[in-house]
């Protein structure tokens, strides 16, 4: 008999599970399909927006879209169509229910459990065909899946001991990866993300003005110390570096980002004898701000298709 068995929604950054359906078969195949939804939850940065795993008489499908993906186990002769469709829905109504600041900043494992309600009555639709909706356009998802086939991993990929063994980023050409990129799409610009965008341009632009006028002051008096200069235009340079990383996606962004933030530090540190308590508390202060809006604006997948 083909019929979904059970669902989860995790975050792609790290893995965490943020809800899933309730099942209770403990048999051996279910039991293996589980260290395989495991195992792919920690890899799902590496992989495309839309994949399929076929475990034997099981078949694990997800889609990943900002920055969260929803992940199906069902039978290997449940429909193709209507498993994405099913993941589709989901995702519709998980992006609706919780805002992204919410599930960018959980931390608890299923702290969004009361969406099991939503996935078992959703689930109960699809098992049963009869009930299923005349509005849903299969069409439209079997023309998609046909242009866009969902990404196949084998099972030998999840061969290595700490999850998927190295996969070139050749074979995710055209698949939508939402791996890392150079040019990899990030998250939609937050209020608090643009307020900290126009803070580090400020500062930029209060330690170039300064730097300006550390030079004419170096020369028009010999025994000023030229090191001040140095500070002033790294310290420009480091707010300018700020604003980029939040803007473009780039390896190591993250680690990129609290360098950036400690070279901040110490050039404030630096010019401490030039500048008061409040505009070093300032300076540090949108350097922190800065760092925390880069960590929180993650890379997306996929924008969900509402057919408008």
């Amino acid at each position: 008999m083909s019929m979904i068995l059970s669902a989860s929604v995790v975050r792609v950054r790290d893995g965490l599970p943020l809800s899933a359906s309730t099942d209770y078969d403990q048999s051996t195949g279910m039991q293996e399909c589980r260290k395989y939804f495991k195992m792919l939850s920690k890899k799902l940065s590496q992989l495309p927006d839309r994949c399929t795993l076929k475990t034997g008489q099981y078949n694990i499908n997800f889609i990943s879209s900002l920055g969260v993906s929803y992940m199906m186990l069902c039978t290997e002769n449940y429909p193709n169509v209507l498993a994405f469709c099913f993941l589709d829905e989901l995702q519709k109504e998980f992006i609706t229910t919780y805002n992204m600041m919410k599930t960018n900043t959980a931390i608890r494992p299923y702290c969004f459990i009361e969406f099991d309600n939503f996935i078992q009555r959703t689930k109960q639709r699809y098992n049963n065909t009869r009930s299923l909706s005349t509005k849903m356009n299969l069409a439209d998802m079997q023309t998609e899946i046909k242009l866009r086939p969902p990404y196949q991993i084998s099972v030998s990929e999840l061969g290595s001991a700490n999850g998927f063994s190295h996969v070139p980023v050749g074979e995710y050409k055209d698949t939508g990866k939402i791996s890392a990129a150079p040019h990899q799409r990030l998250e939609p610009v937050t209020l608090p993300g643009i307020v900290s965008f126009v803070l580090s341009l400020l500062c930029g632009a209060l330690n170039l003005i300064r730097g300006f006028h550390a030079i004419e002051s170096l020369l028009q008096n010999e025994g000023e110390d030229f090191s001040y200069v140095i500070a002033f235009f790294l310290g420009t340079a480091a707010c300018l570096y700020q604003c980029y990383l939040f803007v473009y996606y780039t390896g190591w962004r993250n680690a990129k980002s609290f360098l950036t933030f400690g070279l901040i530090c110490l050039c404030n540190m630096y010019l401490y004898e030039l500048r008061n308590l409040w505009q070093l508390f300032f300076h540090v202060t949108v350097g922190a701000f800065s760092t925390l809006q880069i960590r929180l604006r993650q890379p997306q997948g996929k924008s969900p298709d509402y057919n408008v």
